[in-house]
């Protein structure tokens, strides 16, 4: 017998059509970050990695902004021409093309996880329902809509504002997503009326609509963050401290030492060895990976760069994708800059500057350098005050390359393009503006002139 695969198709539509007007920002709500990523990356991040076949996003302010967020992300947008309430934003996305399962979420909702919705998914084909509300159970539910259940089972959404006190003291609040059939959504949010204050259509009205046609609607209870939403800059910031904290752990539960989690911040996927030491005031960043017995000092800002094992960065470095070897050993206050690779065991001193520039092997450039567009050999010393001059005035970028065991005296400029032979000094204050063959002493300076018995004129 044949296996059949019986899993319903999934499709999920975020609703991320509203201005956001209590965060006071320009920024379109959903395209604010909690921790390097728009809320509205994040929630169809999770439905990506559920498996959701379909992504649709429901747009209206800041339109154009959102979509390019999404549609690299393989959402579809869907504009609701009208701000009529939350029903009216589902039917703008067209779910009577929809097939199988539909999942409904809020943009502004960036900590739920994917555990959160394969739970849910799990819990409504286990109960065989047509239609759910996802809850939450809420120490403040605050202005939430409440949860009525008779004996145990669901019997309506009440929204805060029409709640009695009674209904007030529930705890189990709405959590602002839903899970349906999508026949049963295509079917019930044509009968939704605008019958309220606000003469909006709202899309809690589907659960009342479902009980009277005799469908099966759940309220499936979720964890508590399922049902947080952004709605101001201070509930943002929250938010960014619930992501921290869950990476901050999760670095910590695979060996990773860290003088003070709380002052450590990284972001999703940052990736550090075990046995790495990280210190206060360090921001990890983007795709960066971090090796194994590396040490991070205080004010470390490393962005999408990666780390081998055992190196050492000092305090108050900043790295933007570059490349770090084998116990390099790098700072205080040195900066990388995109496209730098530091070969294994080479040392980076204080204020040194490396840019589109490979430094070899056990390489050591000690103190106040620039390196642009520049290719390093192995075993070469930089002397203090070394820079390239990589930018001519015809606005073009060119490139210096010195061989291996080159000995760089201090105060020197190489004038690009320029290359220094394998095993050639460069005297110190020397302006090199042709090519130094291999073990050859290149001296580029005026010569020195003593006038004895002088005294500078009145």
């Amino acid at each position: 017998m044949n296996n059949v695969n019986t899993t319903p198709s999934l499709s999920v539509i975020v609703l991320a059509a509203g201005k956001g007007t209590r965060m006071k920002s320009p920024l379109p709500k959903v395209l604010h970050p909690v921790v390097g990523l728009p809320m509205v990356m994040r929630v169809l991040n999770v439905a990506k990695s559920v498996g959701a076949k379909e992504l649709r996003v429901v747009v209206g302010y800041g339109e154009s902004l959102v979509r390019r967020v999404i549609e690299p992300l393989g959402a579809t947008a869907y504009p609701q021409k009208e701000q009529k309430g939350t029903a009216d934003a589902v039917a703008s996305a067209d779910p009577a093309s929809l097939n199988g399962l539909v999942i409904i979420m809020n943009g502004d909702n960036p900590l739920v996880e994917a555990k959160d919705l394969k739970s849910v998914i799990e819990n409504f084909n286990e109960m065989k329902a047509d239609l759910a509300v996802v809850t939450a159970v809420m120490k403040n539910p605050g202005s939430l809509g409440r949860i009525v259940r008779q004996k145990g089972e669901l019997k309506a959404i009440v929204e805060a504002g029409d709640a009695g006190a009674e209904t007030l003291k529930l705890r189990e609040v709405n959590s602002g997503m839903y899970v349906a059939k999508a026949e049963v959504l295509a079917r019930l949010l044509p009968k939704v009326k605008p019958n309220n204050s606000k003469g909006e259509f709202y899309l809690t009205d589907i659960i009342s609509l479902g009980l009277e046609e005799g469908l099966k609607v759940v309220a499936i209870q979720a964890r508590p963050q399922v049902a947080f939403g952004v709605n101001t800059q201070a509930e943002l910031a929250k938010a960014s401290r619930v992501v921290f904290n869950r990476n901050r752990r999760r670095l910590l539960e695979n060996g990773v030492v860290m003088v003070d989690p709380n002052t450590v911040y990284v972001e999703d996927d940052v990736e550090v060895g075990s046995g790495s030491v990280v210190y206060p005031n360090v921001y990890l960043r983007g795709s960066t990976k971090v090796g194994s017995y590396c040490v991070l000092e205080p004010g470390v800002h490393i962005i999408s760069s990666t780390i081998a094992d055992s190196a050492h960065i000092k305090s108050g470095c900043y790295f933007e994708n570059a490349i770090v070897g084998e116990k390099v050993q790098i700072g205080p206050y040195a900066r990388l800059r995109p496209e730098s690779h530091v070969g294994r065991e080479a040392h980076i001193g204080n204020f040194v500057e490396l840019k589109k520039t490979t430094f070899g092997a056990r390489s050591k450039a000690g103190h106040l350098t620039y390196l642009g567009d520049a290719t390093i050999g192995e075993d070469v010393n930089i002397g203090c005050g070394t820079i390239t001059c990589n930018y001519a005035a015809d606005k073009k970028k060119y490139q210096t390359t010195v061989g291996n065991g080159v000995f760089v005296g201090s105060d020197v400029q190489f004038v690009a393009p320029v290359k220094i032979g394998d095993g050639a000094t460069i005297a110190s204050g020397s302006t090199i503006t042709e090519d130094v063959p291999a073990k050859s002493l290149a001296i580029a300076r005026g010569r020195q002139v003593n006038k004895p018995d002088w005294t500078p004129k009145g």
